[in-house]
């Protein structure tokens, strides 16, 4: 059952990845076609500008997602030893360098991961985590965030959201011009003079108001399907799945976290603000009942 919900949350992963680069194909297509009726060179465009900017989001990911958070980096064991031990523990078992620990001064009980890979990794946890978890269910969730770092799942997120800013700032771009240049385009070749010209621009225009949409599912998607992989992911290191249903239901009954930036919700163990529906297509993590069923069955 472990290795089966493994495999397929990986498989499910390509395939929303995959749906992610052709958004940008198709609204690269969408801006160059409505604005310069080149297709090809809108395309050209959104693959520039979406490598520029996950180039940029993943060397500093850390860095801007800690400082949004509020996290110091603790350097010393002796700040907060069972905390460094597990973190220890885990990578030890995880194979993976020892990622940097931060703390969020914030009474509500969550943690996440970021970095770019297992070697610029971190993981942080709110000091209502530690005030209201045991170790067991410290170790779960500890063990859940070493297991994204493992599964790259931290590289996953910074590159959808990148891809996702990118499509909504394609959209933005496409649709301004339109409006300034009131749609003026070349219209001599054969495809505007039967009429196909005008249903390509009428589609060109829809894709790039509805584009930023389906980006937003997509990334959703992605980041509820990581959160089921590394729930996983995490009994296959402790080999005890009570641990992280308990932290699961204490987290989940908690309070809104007051210092959580809401760009970096998905990242949480458990959305921070609490204010998403169950098992929307914009929830960014899957329903907690549904994550203790999986559990239980493991």
């Amino acid at each position: 059952m472990l290795h089966q919900q493994i495999e397929e949350n990986k498989r499910k992963t390509i395939l929303v990845m995959f749906a992610f680069f052709v958004l940008v194909a198709l609204i690269g297509a969408a801006v160059g076609y409505a604005n310069w009726n080149n297709a090809v060179m809108g395309i050209v465009l959104a693959a520039v500008f979406a490598l520029i900017y996950m180039a940029l989001m993943i060397f500093n990911s850390t860095k801007i997602v800690m400082g949004l958070n509020k996290g110091r980096e603790i350097t010393s064991k002796e700040d907060y030893p069972m905390l460094w031990n597990i973190v220890e523990e885990l990578s030890l078992v995880a194979r993976i360098p020892m990622p940097k620990i931060y703390i969020i001064d914030d009474p509500s009980p969550n943690a996440f991961a970021a970095g770019n890979s297992p070697e610029n990794a971190s993981v942080a946890c709110t000091t209502g985590i530690l005030e209201k978890l045991n170790r067991e269910e410290l170790e779960g969730v500890m063990a859940h965030e070493v297991s994204h770092i493992r599964n790259y799942d931290i590289r996953l997120s910074t590159i959808a959201l990148a891809l996702a800013a990118v499509i909504a700032l394609l959209a933005s771009i496409g649709t301004r011009m339109l409006w300034f240049t009131g749609g003026s385009r070349r219209s001599s070749n054969d495809n505007d003079k039967s009429g196909g010209g005008a249903i390509l621009m009428v589609l060109s225009i829809l894709f790039m108001i509805l584009a930023p949409l389906a980006a937003t599912m997509a990334q959703m998607a992605l980041s509820r399907n990581r959160e089921y992989l590394a729930d996983a992911s995490a009994v296959e290191l402790t080999r005890n799945p009570q641990g992280l249903i308990s932290a699961l239901r204490k987290i989940s009954a908690s309070e809104p976290m007051k210092s959580a930036d809401p760009t970096s919700a998905a990242l949480y163990i458990e959305n921070p603000l609490k204010k998403e529906s169950k098992d929307s297509l914009f929830a960014t993590h899957p329903a907690t009942e549904k994550r203790i069923e999986r559990l239980e069955k493991m």
